[in-house]
């Protein structure tokens, strides 16, 4: 490479440099300033919170959790029987119905 050539490309290369740096101050800063847990260079936060309202939501949520899927089960129960009763041949449907209003003996 000629001497005049990396002359002329190492102004461009130290301009290149000093944006990259600024911008990492800059997305740093704005990270802190609105609360984001700052992260290393594999994502992994840093000093992540682990504070008090923080678990407490976490309970919350998992109980919320819980909650729901055991609601969902139910749904599902229900929408078996439903699709059984819609896809049955009508006279079983009927027969059972017949077995059901008899006096049980």
């Amino acid at each position: 490479m000629n001497l005049d050539v990396l002359q002329a490309l190492a102004p461009t290369a130290a301009i290149i440099g000093i944006f990259g740096v600024a911008g990492w101050v800059f997305t740093t800063w704005l990270r802190i300033k609105h609360g984001y847990p700052l992260e290393n260079s594999w994502g992994k936060a840093i000093y992540p919170k682990t504070s008090d309202e923080a678990m407490e939501r976490v309970k919350l949520i998992s109980q919320e959790n819980a909650q729901l899927r055991a609601e969902l089960g139910s749904v599902k129960d229900r929408l078996a029987v439903i699709e059984r009763i819609v896809t049955d041949e009508g006279h079983r449907l009927s027969h059972e119905i017949e077995a059901l209003r008899r006096p049980a003996n």
